[in-house]
């Protein structure tokens, strides 16, 4: 039995997927990242392999791809491919219809359009400022004294948005706090922040050539609220992924490591 990998070494997780030579996912596993990206890579490795019976070790994989922004550091990988191209990929083998992605990752929000074949066929980035990815949603949970997770669902509760205008994560972390000591509902405040990273996401999927459907990747795809502010905005339908949508870098690179192995 041939095995192939994929590690995605992202700024706030770590995510590894292990397939066999048919495609099929054997194990996985998502750990939060460390400041040493070797680490972080070896964390999600180890608990990956951990999983596999018959299977002991990174050395043992047929084909190993690392990806995400410590792609360069995860140890035994054959060679590195862009996480851009991972999530297409990802996307592609988990739901062939989907042909444009908006990511958002921990510091960075892409738009990216899917070739048939799996391949990108344009994207668009913003890695400027953090307001809109997962470091901002930290942000804003911490502002109301709660867990992301109950963040995330806040907004489901609201009847009214309370708009929320700075577009900096400081500056918005301010203004939050503001409203919050005004003793504005909790839940229109949050329907705002929402509201607010889904217009940033809207040039993102535009230029991604979303035009019918979406579908949403990384950590903060599994939040509820914005995916919701994101159909209100682009008045299109966010697709929800039957694997783990902060998996799909990972899965990307290892359906890479498959192809690549399978051919050697």
């Amino acid at each position: 039995m041939k095995y192939f990998g994929g590690c995605d070494v992202g700024s706030t997780y770590a995510k590894c997927v292990i397939l066999d030579e048919d495609g099929k996912i054997l194990a996985d596993a998502t750990v939060r990242s460390k400041i040493n990206p070797v680490a972080s890579a070896n964390l999600a490795l180890e608990e990956a392999i951990s999983k596999v019976d018959g299977l002991n070790s990174a050395e043992e994989l047929t084909y190993l791809i690392g990806t995400g922004y410590g792609r360069n550091k995860v140890p035994f990988a054959d060679e590195n491919i862009s996480e851009i191209s991972c999530h297409a990929m990802g996307v592609h083998v988990t739901n062939p219809e989907v042909k444009a992605i908006i990511d958002i990752g921990g510091q960075d929000v892409k738009g990216i359009a899917i070739d048939k074949d799996g391949t990108v066929k344009n994207f668009a980035m913003n890695d400027k400022c953090a307001a809109g990815t997962g470091r901002f949603f930290e942000a804003m949970a911490n502002a109301f004294e709660m867990t992301l997770p109950e963040f995330c669902k806040l907004s489901l509760t609201a009847k009214n948005t309370i708009p929320i205008t700075a577009q900096c994560t400081v500056f918005a972390e301010s203004e939050v706090i503001s409203l919050v000591g005004e003793g504005k509902p909790m839940d229109e405040i949050a329907a705002g922040i929402q509201l607010a990273v889904a217009k940033r996401c809207f040039v993102m999927a535009k230029k991604a050539g979303a035009t019918d459907s979406i579908t949403l990747t990384g950590g903060c795809a599994k939040n509820e609220g914005l995916k919701q502010a994101i159909e209100k905005v682009l008045k299109i339908k966010v697709v929800n992924l039957a694997i783990d949508p902060q998996l799909m870098g990972a899965l990307g690179a290892a359906e890479y490591a498959r192809q690549k192995g399978l051919s050697k």
